[in-house]
């Protein structure tokens, strides 16, 4: 619910409403809705406030009860003697999805028609510091000489920080998602269940596509644990039965980059012309819009810009905290 977080992701929205036209390519964005579910009366007072704050930020946001819910998804488990009945919840009509696959290649072919560089297979080996400055890059297939650098590598932030003498404040940690066997269309809406992490979705070929919690310790193997996948997916039975019928068509896990209040940084260095954009943990590609609109702000300027102000690198030795949920160093529970 701060104001810094929710004019960041309304900038962003703006950005994926117009992303095809702007990369002439489309990225299949579509605006379902997104429908977080409350299983508690205290949580529809919290979904009552959060749907308050968005809206005192120009942000939509409709507060729903239970047969609203049911009448939007059917499929959930409204039964008497459900361990976590659904009070009602909270939804933000404007929200959706977007093919990933599409969002690279489309700012690859844009970046490419623009004259940027874009090299595969090239790993970064070390950095070329004199005086405090930046001076380059080492890689694998050479060195580059550079005045400025953006460091944005996700789950390998701390990789690279260490190769700069920094220590950041991010964990990487390993999370999974799978998608089932197509089906016909039966959810049109993304939905997330508020008695533990999991979402879901269904694609444009009828795979319901769903994820939910970290593996819960430290890894950078892009590759997860049954239990945890297991235990994701006890959820979203738990949330709509039907889904104990799928099969399983595909699992496949990423390390994220996780900043100890939730909320990410973008900012300068100590190091002049180091630039660093890490800790989204779950809400890196959602962001991806604003993330790199203002990163290129910072960089080009030399300076922050109002919209990522607020995700100062020093907010951690202040006690400025961006933490949403009161997790503080564990954003990796909730």
């Amino acid at each position: 619910m701060h104001d810094d977080n929710a004019l960041f992701s309304e900038f962003g929205m703006d950005l994926w409403r117009k992303m095809s036209q702007d990369l002439n390519y489309n990225v299949m964005f579509s605006p379902r809705g997104i429908i977080n579910l409350a299983h508690s009366d205290a949580q529809m007072n919290v979904f009552a406030r959060r749907g308050n704050s968005m809206r005192l930020n120009g942000i939509d946001a409709v507060l729903l009860n239970r047969e609203e819910v049911k009448e939007i998804i059917p499929m959930a488990d409204f039964s008497d003697n459900v361990r976590f009945p659904i009070f009602g919840g909270l939804m933000q009509p404007s929200a959706g999805t977007a093919r990933h696959d599409a969002v690279a290649w489309g700012y690859a072919r844009q970046a490419d028609s623009m004259g940027v560089d874009i090299i595969q297979n090239c790993e970064v080996t070390g950095f070329d510091v004199v005086g405090g400055k930046i001076q380059g890059v080492r890689t694998s297939r050479g060195d580059i000489k550079v005045k400025k650098i953006g460091l944005c590598v996700a789950g390998s932030t701390n990789v690279l920080a260490e190769k700069l003498n920094m220590t950041v404040p991010i964990e990487t940690h390993l999370l999974q998602a799978c998608v089932s066997e197509p089906v016909k269309p039966v959810l049109d809406k993304v939905v997330t269940f508020g008695a533990g992490h999991f979402y879901i979705s269904q694609s444009d070929k009828g795979e319901m596509v769903m994820g939910g919690d970290l593996d819960g310790y430290n890894s950078y193997a892009q590759r997860g644990n049954l239990p945890t996948l297991q235990h994701v997916l006890t959820e979203g039975i738990a949330m709509m039965p039907f889904l104990s019928k799928l099969k399983m068509l595909r699992t496949w896990g990423g390390i994220m980059d996780m900043s100890m209040d939730g909320s990410p940084i973008i900012d300068k260095t100590h190091i002049e012309g180091l630039y660093l954009n890490c800790g989204w943990c779950y809400g890196g590609f959602k962001a991806t819009p604003a993330s790199g609109w203002t990163f290129a702000h910072t960089i080009a300027q030399d300076r922050v810009h109002k919209l990522n102000a607020g995700y100062s690198l020093n907010r951690f030795h202040t006690g400025h905290l961006l933490d949403e949920k009161g997790l503080g160093t564990k954003t990796w529970i909730s």
